[in-house]
């Protein structure tokens, strides 16, 4: 019978042999054909498409997905919570505003993502200033915060969605929060993803310490872990690797629940392979909703339809698992 460190790591290869070949089939995937042969034969046109578009967008999907599945498991982890996600400190609704502000009173691709940034940001910021604010150190401070900024955030959006234009600027609001890969191009990623890559670094080489962070506080100090200052480094490079993503594709729903706790079910631990493997298996999830957004339809579909198709099955066998084995 195989170890379950072997288990663990055959599960991640797998799990990255997966990942890769949907990333492949992605590149020739979309409405304007791609062929290996036409590459190969210095068609101009497909090489810029495929250099613009399609690298570019399936990039993004392989390390958004990565990033959202990561951040998904830290997350869990930290908040010793299964229902917890990358928007439970108002990431998500703050970038909504961000991207609303920006398509309102911005112009342009780039400047609708660094908005989007910034209120991701800006949302961070104020729930973990105000969690600061309890010295007691208890993470369900976090919590309440990221809701209240939640809140604060949908405030501002609605409000910003009643001065927009219904033909035009409402219609691109709602179509970003829907989340989306298209209209992804190749030079307006490098910063967001450069971020992406340095907050994920951070998270695997603290790894030990936001699997410590699972245990009783008490335990945690006992061995010498300062958890007010961890838990907030380790929540804050988790959210800037989510703000990231968002701020480039929109609201992705549901990958940051639905892969870690399908690594989880695979390895049956609580480790870093687990942790790497839920990042794969979010690669998985955001490439392969991706493929079928652009694919099943005449017109290209948002990609939290697909992902939403998944999730809340799954988030209702977990209420239901969770009322069964409390």
């Amino acid at each position: 019978m195989a170890s379950p460190t072997r288990k663990s790591d055959a599960l991640c290869l797998a799990g990255a042999a997966l990942l890769a070949a949907l990333a492949i089939f992605s590149l020739f995937c979309g409405r304007y054909p791609l062929s290996p042969a036409g590459l190969l034969a210095g068609d101009e046109m497909q090489w810029r498409v495929f250099w613009t578009l399609r690298v570019s967008r399936t990039v993004v999907g392989v390390v958004g997905g990565f990033a959202l599945g990561a951040a998904g498991f830290v997350y869990q982890t930290v908040f010793r919570n299964p229902l917890a996600s990358p928007d439970v400190i108002g990431v998500s609704s703050g970038a909504s505003a961000g991207a609303a502000a920006g398509i309102l009173f911005l112009s342009g691709a780039a400047a609708v993502t660094a908005s989007a940034f910034a209120g991701a940001l800006a949302a961070v910021g104020l729930a973990l200033g105000l969690s600061a604010l309890d010295r007691s150190g208890r993470h369900g401070t976090v919590v309440l915060a990221g809701i209240a900024v939640h809140a604060l955030a949908q405030t501002v959006l609605m409000c910003l969605k009643l001065t927009a234009d219904p033909e035009r600027e409402l219609a691109s609001i709602e179509y970003w929060i829907m989340g989306s890969l298209n209209g992804i191009s190749g030079y307006s990623i490098g910063g967001s993803l450069a971020l992406c890559a340095v907050c994920l670094a951070v998270l695997f080489l603290l790894h030990r310490q936001i699997l410590l962070l699972a245990a009783e506080e008490g335990e945690a100090r006992m061995l010498g872990v300062e958890v007010g200052r961890l838990r907030l480094a380790v929540l804050l490079a988790a959210t800037l690797a989510v703000a990231c993503v968002v701020s480039l594709s929109g609201l992705i729903s549901f990958v940051g629940l639905l892969a870690p706790h399908g690594a989880r079910l695979l390895t049956r631990r609580n480790d870093r392979p687990t942790m790497l493997l839920g990042g794969l298996l979010g690669g998985v999830l955001l490439v392969g909703a991706d493929i079928l957004a652009r694919s099943v339809a005449a017109t290209e579909l948002p990609v939290s339809i697909f992902t939403s198709l998944l999730g809340a099955p799954f988030l209702l066998y977990l209420i239901v698992r969770g009322r069964r084995h409390p």
